[in-house]
């Protein structure tokens, strides 16, 4: 009967390991692809958003003209802008790096750059708003799987279960939960406690989606003839056979 009970007694503590370490094993692998996702998006928005920006920033080359586009786009003021990026011979042959250039005379490449990349960026910039929806339901599920993970276990009172099961004496079954005492956040729960990631706003600029190129095509092309005027030692043809 003593056996019978012991393979029972260890039959029911592993089914309840079980049952807590793979629910909480699908949380933490669902935590560790959120958090992959979101280094992913950050590395897009620098790499990809970040980049069409400083092209864009370069070509206009004024910062009134940089925040007359800003705010005609309805980015941030400011949104990945900086004096130097404008300025830096290295950084403009790398933004131009395997561009293709599209037009007879310098004018009308210089104005097709532009479009070219703000019609990039409004893609670029769509895909990221879709990404951080995306990751923001993934964070308030997970958020909401946690939740439901300590309505359904709690680890003291698992822990007080399997030790009634090895100790059925009902008297040191007592003593044994009556000298725990001391505050319950600092007992194992809080120890193996699990939190949510944080949400992705939180983590990473919100942009809204870009106002469509034929949209807004006048303004654009306003703003890229003032900046074509600006006097500057700056020929695209150049910069682009300079980066190959």
């Amino acid at each position: 009967m003593e056996d019978l009970t012991k393979i029972l007694s260890f039959e029911v503590k592993k089914e309840i390991a079980e049952r807590y370490f793979g629910f909480r094993k699908r949380i933490e692998d669902d935590k560790g692809l959120y958090e992959q996702r979101l280094t992913t998006s950050s590395l897009e928005l620098e790499n990809k958003i970040g980049f069409d920006l400083i092209r864009i920033y370069i070509l206009l080359h004024s910062e009134d003209l940089i925040h007359r586009f800003t705010k005609l786009a309805g980015l941030p003021q400011e949104f990945f802008y900086d004096p130097y990026f404008v300025q830096s011979p290295t950084i403009r042959k790398r933004a131009f790096s395997g561009k293709t250039l599209r037009g007879w005379t310098k004018r009308g490449r210089f104005r097709h750059m532009f479009y070219d990349t703000y019609t990039s960026l409004v893609l670029l910039v769509n895909d990221y708003c879709k990404a951080l929806s995306e990751l923001t339901e993934e964070q308030e599920t997970i958020r909401e799987q946690i939740n439901l993970f300590y309505r359904k276990n709690d680890i003291d009172s698992i822990m007080s279960f399997i030790r009634r099961i090895d100790t059925p004496d009902p008297a040191s079954s007592q003593l044994m939960n009556s000298g725990r005492g001391g505050d319950p956040q600092h007992g194992l729960d809080e120890k193996m406690r699990l939190h949510p990631p944080l949400p992705a706003c939180d983590l990473m600029p919100t942009i809204s989606p870009l106002p469509p190129f034929e949209e807004i095509q006048p303004q654009l092309k306003q703003l890229i003839d003032e900046a074509f005027e600006i006097p500057r030692d700056f020929d695209l043809k150049t910069e682009v056979k300079a980066s190959r």
